[in-house]
């Protein structure tokens, strides 16, 4: 699915961390991008959280 602000990113990832991804994505039954993306919105929290220390 097309977004309307989206970007491209393309990522290098060891072959083992590939493999994580690749079966935690199986087993959730969600994408890879769908994963990463989440991923990045916690970064996101985490920042927000640390700024109000």
């Amino acid at each position: 699915m097309a977004r309307k602000n989206a970007a491209n990113l393309t990522i290098q990832f060891s072959l083992e961390e590939k493999i994580i991804l690749e079966e935690y994505c199986e087993k959730m039954q969600r994408t890879k991008s769908d994963v990463i993306r989440e991923m990045v919105r916690t970064l996101k929290k985490y920042l927000d959280s640390s700024q109000s220390l």
